[in-house]
Formats: C-alpha cells, sequence, structure tokens
C-alpha cells in the first residue's frame, strides 16, 4: 500500500438519470484533476426520485449506470466506487441497493448489496420504507485487497448505525471502508458526523463518505457533508453543503502510527 489521494464526491442527485451522470462526470474529472487515485460516488447516485419512477425506469438505470462507471474508470484510469444504484431481482419486482468498486480497466473488482434497509419514521414527520422498493442482501461485504490502495470495505448509508458490520471488515483486513449515503437532513444534523468518526475510530481504518445533499425531489432533503476521516477520527476533508468532493491523502504510515499507539484491535475480548 502507497500513499494516495483519495476523494468522496458529494451530489444532489435528482428523478434525471442523464443530469445525474452528467454531474457526476464533472465531478471525478475535477477529482482525477485534483490527483485521486480512488473515487467514491454517493448513494443513488445517478437516480433519486420517486420510488415508482424508479422502479419504471430501473433496467435502463442499471444499464446506464454500469455502462458510465465503466467507461470513467478507463477514461480517467481511476479506481471508482459506484456508491449505489438500483440492481432488479428477478421475479420479485423490486430492486437490490446496489455498490460496486471499478478498476483502472473498467473491471468490477467488489459489489455489494445493502443488508440493513432504512424503515424508519423519522422525527421530522417524515416516513421512510426502503423495504417496499428494496430487498435486502443477504451476504456481509468482503474486503478487496489492492497492492497500491490498500484492503477497501464496501457498505451503504443506514449500514453505519450497525458496528458489527465495520467490525466484520476490520477483522478481514480492511484499511479504508466506504461509506456511501443520502443522510436525511434531519438525522444527518446530530449523527452523520459522530457515526462515521466512531467507526473510524473503533477499527483504526479510514472512512470515506460521499453524500447526497441538498433538495433531490419533493420532500427529500439531504445533509450533506461528504468527507474523509482518518483512524485517529479526524476529519481531514468536509465538502460541505453544497455539490463538490472532499479529497485527503490515505497514508499507510498514519495508519500504522495510530494502530501501534492505540492497539484497541489487538485487545478484543469478543468476536
Amino acid at each position: 500500500m502507497k500513499s494516495y489521494l483519495a476523494a468522496a464526491i458529494q451530489m444532489t442527485s435528482v428523478p434525471d438519470l442523464y443530469k445525474n451522470l452528467a454531474q457526476a462526470e464533472e465531478l471525478i474529472e475535477l477529482a482525477v484533476r485534483r490527483g485521486a487515485e480512488l473515487v467514491g460516488l454517493p448513494e443513488n447516485f445517478s437516480f433519486m426520485g420517486e420510488e415508482k419512477d424508479k422502479l419504471a425506469q430501473v433496467k435502463s438505470i442499471t444499464r446506464e449506470t454500469e455502462q458510465f462507471l465503466k467507461k470513467m474508470a478507463q477514461r480517467f484510469q481511476v479506481t471508482i466506487l459506484g456508491g449505489s444504484f438500483p440492481v432488479l431481482v428477478e421475479g420479485t419486482g423490486k430492486v437490490y441497493n446496489t455498490s460496486t468498486l471499478i478498476d483502472l480497466s473498467g473491471l468490477e473488482i467488489a459489489r455489494y448489496q445493502k443488508v440493513h434497509l432504512f424503515d424508519v419514521n423519522v422525527p421530522d414527520g417524515n416516513t421512510y420504507r426502503e423495504s417496499s422498493t428494496v430487498v435486502a442482501g443477504t451476504q456481509l461485504p468482503s474486503v478487496y485487497f489492492s497492492e497500491e490502495l490498500g484492503g477497501i470495505g464496501l457498505s451503504v448509508c443506514y449500514d453505519v448505525r450497525f458496528p458489527e458490520l465495520y467490525r466484520h471488515l476490520s477483522n478481514k483486513g480492511a484499511d479504508v471502508m466506504f461509506i456511501p449515503a443520502a443522510f436525511t437532513a434531519f438525522t444527518g444534523k446530530d449523527h452523520w458526523q459522530v457515526l462515521l468518526q466512531a467507526r473510524a475510530i473503533e477499527n483504526t481504518c479510514y472512512v470515506i463518505a460521499p453524500a447526497q445533499t441538498g433538495t433531490n425531489y419533493a420532500r427529500r432533503q439531504t445533509h450533506g457533508h461528504a468527507v474523509i476521516i482518518d483512524p485517529w477520527g479526524v476529519i481531514l476533508a468536509d465538502a460541505g453543503e453544497k455539490p463538490g468532493i472532499a479529497i485527503a491523502e490515505i497514508n499507510p504510515s498514519r495508519l500504522e502510527q495510530v494502530r501501534r499507539q492505540m492497539p484497541s484491535l489487538q485487545h478484543r475480548v469478543f468476536g
């Protein structure tokens, strides 16, 4: 593993596939121009709209998104996380909320289907039922090992509230954990940053958290603040509340230093 720059992209995705892909391309290019070698896109980056509209277009969303990720990785010679997008589950009329990692040659090197679905009554009066259109994944995410980029673990949004998933990634050798999200504005202001810092600190890992921001459609407002956090819990970069990027160095010397100074993973008694 070497030192390199990573970027967490922040978008305001809308119910328009091609608008979203154009916005994503612009931000990927910006990240690459600034030297990023690992780039993460947020949850639902290629489409955020009403569930019925998502389902009506799902096959084209999946096809166009997968082609886009391959093209971007090859064109910019960068490893890209497609934060998440819908993939039809045959025979169910529902989708998997799917995250993929694509290497420089355009090959898919990791795929994860979100296991924790956001079925929540938020105190601001909004109700979310992700399970109404999404099938929960059944497999814990794996860790992809890159000689240059380190051990990369995948997760999606609501997963961040389930520390056992990140301990699994840590046990499997993760150095970097992706947490792409479309966190609600209401919960984000209280929980987003502290949860991400906790996952980084307790697993002595880097966290890269691409995010949705602003008003995506109707009453759907997202929190923003795409961040990169180091293994000590220090926020290295924060994209604020507008579309843009958070970019920071992933440094193996820093990983080694923190794990030496705070060897909590070696002191575990259970699990």
